[in-house]
């Protein structure tokens, strides 16, 4: 994660505070947990309104895959054949064909948003770029409208970040 965003502390002041739209403060919360014996893995999630909107870890994505029948083995007995096969699934996935991401995927779309212009992250094929996006403060109101039946034809969790901007800048 250092590699690609620095210290948490200062990532998540920048999305939360610096980037975040104003209708949106006070309402936006990442957290960021690391567990003993995950080897440097970490758990993302975002909450608004202290209610959590998406979980981003490698274990959300296998157990998505796991759910649509992406792997052989639906219904693994240990932790051996949970994780049998995950990174050869998740290799044959691209991040635009499903609907969960791992922590590495969501450190590499924050630097992706962060590194380019916020018309090229809300238009971006990578779901995570445009879930920043729609965040940031850059986006203006007539942008946002006009975005709306590009959204109709996004994950239902991208849709509801949506529709939550759309509501806190009072656009119908």
């Amino acid at each position: 994660m250092s590699n690609i965003m620095g210290s948490w502390s200062g990532m998540r002041r920048y999305i939360e505070k610096e980037m975040l739209a104003d209708c949106l403060r006070g309402r936006v919360r990442y957290n960021c947990t690391a567990y003993v014996g995950m080897d440097g893995d970490r758990v993302f999630e975002l909450h608004i309104d202290n209610h959590l909107i998406k979980r981003f870890s490698h274990e959300t994505v296998n157990t998505y895959f796991l759910k649509n029948g992406h792997k052989d083995n639906d219904n693994p007995y240990g932790i051996a054949e949970y994780w049998t096969g995950y990174l050869e699934t998740l290799d044959h996935f691209p991040i635009s064909a499903r609907t969960e991401y791992t922590d590495v995927e969501f450190c590499e779309a924050l630097a992706g948003y962060r590194n380019q212009s916020i018309g090229d992250s809300v238009t971006s094929d990578n779901p995570l770029e445009r879930m920043f996006a729609l965040m940031d403060r850059r986006l203006g109101k007539r942008k946002l409208a006009s975005l709306k039946d590009a959204f109709l034809n996004q994950p239902d969790w991208l849709q509801q970040i949506y529709k939550i901007r759309c509501i806190g800048e009072k656009i119908t």
